[in-house]
């Protein structure tokens, strides 16, 4: 087995490693989140953890880890008799983003539980971590029945298996790391906060520091074993270092003057609930403890905050996490408690303590993964000093696309988007079987039981009336003598169920001239912004097309990161004629090849424009043929009518009727009629 990179020899990352070892320290911190983009050591340092961690007591022979100390009384295993047992190194166990709900939590045998009443169970990975870590790599990628499963499992402690009245329930306490990317796309609120602590990471700018990491990555590919062996004095010493820090932990004292500081952060910052209060005190805490002191200090306050609250403090999707620094230090500095909580005297800290990361000094920096060269690249911005057509005026009605004052040579400059509010449901007609999620309705894993068929595969939801059904005639020719039921694996019947998916749901903005008004194009956005927050609460995939001047540009592939189309959403400009029908052509272009990644997942195609079209050879007739190639796919779509003032032509009522959708004004996005338009496209499509 190739040994795993040394923790002690990760380049930087001094937040990530201090998060790391706080909840070796003390595992009631509750785990870490990771965010950061690729190549940046993420991944390498949580798995590089468990070697540092001390080794586990348990029963021999127990599947679930419990500890001999202590036995779980209710371990299926058991029961078991307090006493001495072996010991095994600590596990990291990762759960793939793929995984299935049987494989995360476990599975019984439901055709020996009807036939023979044993409870035949397989543990998952849950039961795999148990006292040790849960790393789970893209876990804002992670389906949401099994966000839902991790969540009650790390809120109580244990997992429960229920299949159709047979249950199992074992111990499940796990230190939970997850990692992510958030270009990928955010976490539910729920799960973040279960989060204890959360770090950013990113690739460092420094050129010596870059080299290090290169060549340590080098030397570690031509001989893990060599390599390893070259920080085996540095790995021991952090190993026990984390132990006198476990054994001095309980003996730390937190003042009330510490407390203070820590209820006047997170109710300075506004987070919700009290877990944010409870995590800094632990992780304040732990930080003593790391740096071999019994008494909570300021610093440690403070450390502790910059860990716990940058996560808590997301009012909405689109804020960033962070922490305001300076509002930081005063909040602290208000609360202080002279008596209470040391502010250092003016000495030099500890070099040792919470402040530098908490290694022992090494000559030179620290190595880790190299930077990927597979980083995701920033799309393409629009530019604002294109030059718009000669043709076009410089200001009014379809052909403000001129030069507008104190803007460059060409585009206009970004126009801020509105307050956004909350809409009705843009669904897709009909019954899909996409990805999890919350928007149209699908055939799905989770959801109300509709009816039953046979097992391809493992079965996984028993439809149990079914299958009585079916082994019912059959008890006499197979020779049943007693009250259970005879059971064959032909008899067996799987549930299937009603659920909701997630959609593509993709814009194709009209940034021309004719929507330049500063007054419209802030409405616009703040309509598109609107329907990607709803977006986001209902796990879409989302893209961006936008089209003004000559041509069109995906200004954001497919993503599940709506943050990032409301950052291009914003810096979106405007100016130039009109190429209504490039527009079309470049989103169609985008839902076939996301048809060949992804052929379950629908899409929704939202045309956000007045309907005018002048830009491009014949641009009226290139927009109908374009949309006539919407309708006969058969793809969802809504125009959003942006065209305004007393005279309207109705153009995008006509684009909607070529594109077999539905048109919408802006006013009306906020009605109660919009999901009865949709319904009532639903209805039409019934009825054709």
């Amino acid at each position: 087995m190739t040994a795993p990179f040394p923790f002690t020899a990760v380049v930087g990352q001094d937040d990530l490693r201090l998060a790391l070892l706080l909840n070796a320290v003390s595992p009631a911190v509750g785990g870490v989140l990771v965010r950061g983009e690729k190549g940046t050591a993420k991944s390498t340092a949580v798995r590089a953890l468990s070697a540092l961690l001390p080794e586990v007591a348990v029963v021999p022979g127990c599947r679930f880890s419990c500890d001999p100390a202590a036995p779980d009384s209710g371990c299926p295993d058991g029961p078991h008799e307090a006493g001495a047992g072996a010991t095994r190194p600590s596990r990291t166990v990762e759960l793939p983003v793929g995984a299935s709900e049987d494989r995360l939590v476990g599975a019984l045998d439901i055709e020996r539980a009807l036939a023979e009443g044993v409870k035949a169970f397989e543990p998952g990975l849950l039961a795999d971590a148990h006292r040790g870590i849960l790393y789970v790599d893209e876990v804002n990628l992670l389906h949401d029945h099994l966000v839902d499963l991790l969540l009650d499992a790390a809120a109580m402690g244990a997992s429960y298996v229920e299949r159709e009245g047979v249950s199992v329930r074992h111990a499940a306490r796990f230190l939970l790391v997850g990692t992510m990317n958030p270009e990928e796309g955010e976490l539910r609120p729920q799960l973040l906060d279960r989060f204890g602590l959360t770090v950013e990471v990113a690739a460092s700018r420094e050129p010596e520091q870059r080299v290090e990491v290169v060549r340590r990555r080098l030397a570690y590919d031509d001989d893990p074993a060599g390599f390893a062996a070259g920080w085996a004095r540095e790995e021991a010493d952090v190993r026990a270092r984390i132990v006198a820090a476990r054994e001095l932990l309980p003996q730390v004292r937190l003042g009330d003057g510490a407390l203070r500081q820590i209820a006047a952060t997170c109710a300075a910052f506004e987070v919700d609930g009290m877990r944010a209060d409870i995590v800094m005190a632990r992780t304040a805490t732990a930080l003593a403890a790391w740096a071999g002191r019994t008494d909570v200090e300021a610093e440690d306050v403070r450390q502790a905050a910059l860990l716990a609250l940058p996560h808590r403090r997301r009012r909405n999707p689109f804020d960033a996490p962070g922490l305001d620094e300076d509002k930081l230090d005063e909040t602290l500095e208000q609360f202080a408690d002279r008596s209470d909580v040391d502010e250092g005297d003016g000495e030099d800290p500890d070099p040792d303590g919470p402040g530098g990361g908490g290694l022992p000094p090494q000559g030179g920096p620290e190595g880790g993964e190299p930077p990927s060269n597979d980083a995701p690249q920033e799309p393409h911005e629009p530019q604002e000093t294109a030059q718009p057509e000669p043709s076009e005026p410089e200001s009014g009605g379809e052909g403000d696309g001129g030069r507008p004052r104190g803007a460059g040579a060409g585009g206009r400059s970004a126009v801020q988007a509105a307050e956004p509010f909350r809409t009705k449901v843009l669904s897709v007609p009909g019954i899909g079987e996409g990805a999890a999620g919350r928007r149209s309705r699908a055939r799905t894993e989770h959801g109300r039981t509709t009816g039953s068929r046979r097992p391809r595969g493992a079965l996984t939801k028993l439809h149990l009336a079914a299958t009585v059904q079916a082994a019912a005639p059959h008890q006499r020719s197979r020779g049943r003598s007693g009250p259970g039921l005879v059971v064959r694996r032909d008899d067996l019947r799987q549930a299937t169920r009603e659920g909701r998916e997630g959609n593509l749901v993709l814009f194709v903005v009209d940034a021309s001239g004719s929507m330049a008004a500063r007054q419209r194009m802030s409405a616009v956005k703040g309509a598109v912004l609107s329907l990607l927050l709803d977006a986001y609460q209902r796990r879409d995939k989302v893209g961006l097309v936008t089209f003004r001047g000559t041509a069109a540009e995906v200004a954001l592939p497919p993503t599940s990161s709506v943050d990032a189309a409301a950052g291009r959403l914003e810096a979106l400009p405007t100016g130039g004629r009109t190429p209504l029908g490039a527009g079309l052509l470049r989103a169609h272009d985008v839902l076939r090849v996301e048809r060949l990644r992804d052929p379950a997942r629908r899409a929704l195609v939202v045309v956000v424009t007045d309907g005018r079209a002048t830009g491009g050879p014949e641009p009226v007739a290139l927009a109908g043929r374009a949309a006539r190639l919407f309708a006969a796919e058969g793809v969802a779509s809504v125009v959003v009518d942006c065209e305004s003032g007393p005279v309207r032509l109705g153009l995008a009522g006509r684009l909607a009727g070529e594109l077999g959708g539905t048109a919408v004004t802006l006013d009306e996005l906020r009605a109660d009629s919009i999901a009865g338009l949709v319904r009532e496209v639903q209805g039409d499509r019934r009825a054709a």
